[in-house]
């Protein structure tokens, strides 16, 4: 992968590419909060030969940092579309793990005409229906909550909240180990992702998506805002659900050859080659 960056008002956001053949399907990879492009290792590592890649560390992750807090994820969306513009891509498949699904789901309303697939791995809501009465409120006020926690409790809540097996636990842990020593700054991060995806659920967007799409959920996600949205988003529009067992949060770590057969079996059915 060839290490790039791209330019905004906020700050700059640092993203990996690999182009086998610019004609071809790229495999656009969103991490979820917190995480960083080393959750998909497993996808790129198992792609790099089929299709083009590109993967990020969103606003305000590990190497997209420093960052303003000062963006929503509609400018998520609107500077992902600047970044294949500048890779001159043409035929993205957005792959989105949790508020990455959001952005994804975001950016294929946003930018209809360019997408050619979405693919949701225990993706974050993005309408209303699902969430209990004061959800939206808590996340709003997520941040102050955070700095309450202490650091070693947050160390092993994370890895063990959003995983199941080993590799895919201790993933987290190193993701969060850079933030050691700066708990202002994780509950910030925190705080700002879950405030943001807040006030894209609020506008309450329509469900259905402007392409083929593909809905990938571990069934012991213990973000069961997530699971839930998954099951309602399926019921809502007919996208294909796949409950994967004994996965998580990160079921793309947790299963991950399950997943990559899953992401390549839409792409080859679904996706127009």
């Amino acid at each position: 992968m060839t290490a790039k960056t791209h330019k905004t008002k906020s700050g700059d956001i640092h993203y990996w590419v690999n182009i086998i053949d610019a004609e071809a399907v790229t495999l656009v990879f969103l991490p979820g909060l917190t995480l960083d492009h080393r959750l998909f290792e497993k996808q790129i590592e198992y792609f790099k030969d089929k299709y083009n890649l590109l993967v990020w560390d969103a606003p305000t992750h590990a190497a997209s940092w420093p960052f303003n807090f000062d963006f929503t994820l509609f400018d998520n969306a609107k500077w992902l579309n600047e970044i294949l513009d500048q890779e001159k891509i043409t035929r993205p498949v957005v792959v989105g793990q949790s508020i990455g699904g959001a952005t994804g789901q975001i950016f294929a309303k946003t930018y209809s005409e360019k997408v050619k697939g979405f693919v949701g791995i225990d993706g974050a809501p993005l309408q209303k229906p699902g969430l209990k009465r004061g959800e939206l409120r808590m996340m709003k006020r997520l941040e102050p909550l955070v700095k309450l926690v202490p650091w070693k409790t947050l160390l092993k809540f994370f890895p063990k909240g959003s995983a199941e097996s080993n590799y895919s636990r201790t993933l987290v842990y190193e993701m969060m180990i850079p933030y050691e020593g700066d708990k202002k700054r994780f509950a910030k991060l925190l705080g700002h992702g879950a405030k943001v995806l807040a006030e894209a659920i609020e506008k309450d967007m329509p469900y259905d998506l402007p392409c083929p799409a593909l809905l990938v959920c571990g069934e012991k996600d213990r973000l069961k805002i997530c699971l839930e949205y998954n099951k309602i988003l399926h019921k809502q529009t007919g996208i294909p659900l796949e409950l994967i067992k004994d996965a998580g949060h990160n079921a793309n770590t947790d299963e991950p050859e399950i997943v990559n057969r899953l992401i390549e079996e839409f792409v080859e059915n679904r996706v127009e080659l």
